[in-house]
């Protein structure tokens, strides 16, 4: 596999369309840092790593649903930077997502963070992923 976030991006998507409670995922630092962001900003119910003697370790997913309408939180999760074609922005050109209501993931020189939190530190870096 050569690119494991777009990987980790579609196991929780056809989680999320087949309602499924619980999604797991071959662990990264990346994933976990993305998991984490996630969590933080109320995308998912709750996330729990088990690391594997010998093995790569896996991350348990608790997927967040509206109600009884049983409706995701996320709408949608686009892949924006892929192996082949890195996507690299400026602090100053950050990507607003749904002006604002969504979140764009950012790998930067400081950690993995929101749009949101990279604008107010004042670091550019590449862009993972939308979510919204």
């Amino acid at each position: 596999m050569t690119d494991s976030i777009a990987d980790y991006l579609t196991r929780l998507r056809n989680a999320i369309k087949a309602k499924h409670r619980l999604v797991e995922i071959p662990s990264s630092n990346l994933k976990k840092e993305i998991t984490r962001i996630l969590h933080e900003k109320g995308y998912i119910l709750n996330y729990k790593t088990e690391e594997v003697p010998g093995h790569q370790g896996i991350i348990k997913i608790a997927l967040k649903y509206n109600g009884n309408t049983r409706h995701s939180v996320i709408k949608k999760l686009d892949r924006v930077s892929s192996p082949g074609l890195r996507r690299y922005v400026g602090a100053d050109n950050l990507p607003r997502v749904l002006n604002g209501l969504g979140i764009a993931i950012v790998s930067t020189s400081k950690g993995v963070m929101t749009d949101k939190e990279a604008r107010t530190q004042g670091v550019g870096g590449e862009v993972i992923c939308y979510v919204y």
